[in-house]
């Protein structure tokens, strides 16, 4: 049985945000907001969760799961090394909606899916995601729809796709943007946008100092 709790009110927002680091504590999911849109995550480490949210989803590990973090200095342990132009896109867009893909640490003991030994890390602009990014640590998080379905932007929109699956659904109203995130891949010699989502390419191109463009 789900429950659903509604972020704008303190007591509710403080219950919700208990309820949902003991859920993902247990290897169960969660529905979050974020700044972008409504997502559903788990414990980035626990390989049973991340496969209760593919199957959840209703899709293959050929489309891994992203990792949101709370902080800055959270990626420096999960990945094999930061380059230059990673900390100049954290510097502008982060928290925000921008994913940045880089080779993961080899210690690390986590399956989100056919990485081939990389990892799509965002810190999202949301109080209530950086809140229990915080409490828990680093959550594997897609959009909380059904694959081929509409990404949600209220939390209607997500138990109405997601239903029991997920344990916990936090409502934090309905998101801003509802615009994916932007994905940028810096594991090779130049930078390569996978996806543009809610920062253009004119935005990464300043900041970068550089040409980028969609791949």
């Amino acid at each position: 049985m789900s429950t659903i709790y509604d972020c704008s009110r303190q007591d509710s927002r403080e219950a919700g945000l208990a309820a949902a680091a003991g859920a993902i504590r247990s290897g169960r999911l969660v529905v979050l907001p974020t700044d972008t849109l409504y997502g559903i995550g788990c414990d980035a480490f626990d390989a049973a969760a991340v496969r209760s949210l593919l199957s959840a989803k209703g899709r293959g590990p050929d489309m891994p799961i992203p990792v949101l973090v709370g902080s800055w200095t959270t990626i420096d342990g999960l990945v094999f090394s930061v380059p230059t132009q990673a900390r100049q896109l954290i510097e502008a867009f982060w928290p925000g909606a921008l994913s940045i893909i880089l080779q993961h640490a080899p210690s690390l003991n986590w399956d989100l899916g056919d990485t081939r030994g990389t990892v799509a890390l965002r810190m999202p602009l949301h109080p209530v995601a950086i809140e229990l990014l915080r409490e828990v640590g680093p959550m594997a998080v897609s959009s909380a729809n059904r694959s081929g379905y509409a990404p949600a932007t209220t939390v209607a929109d997500a138990e109405s796709q997601l239903g029991d699956s997920v344990s916990v659904y936090l409502d934090g109203g309905t998101v801003d943007h509802g615009v994916a995130s932007t994905i940028v891949d810096l594991t090779g010699p130049e930078p390569r946008v996978l996806r543009e989502g809610a920062v253009t390419l004119a935005q990464l191109s300043e900041v970068l100092g550089t040409q980028v463009e969609l791949a």
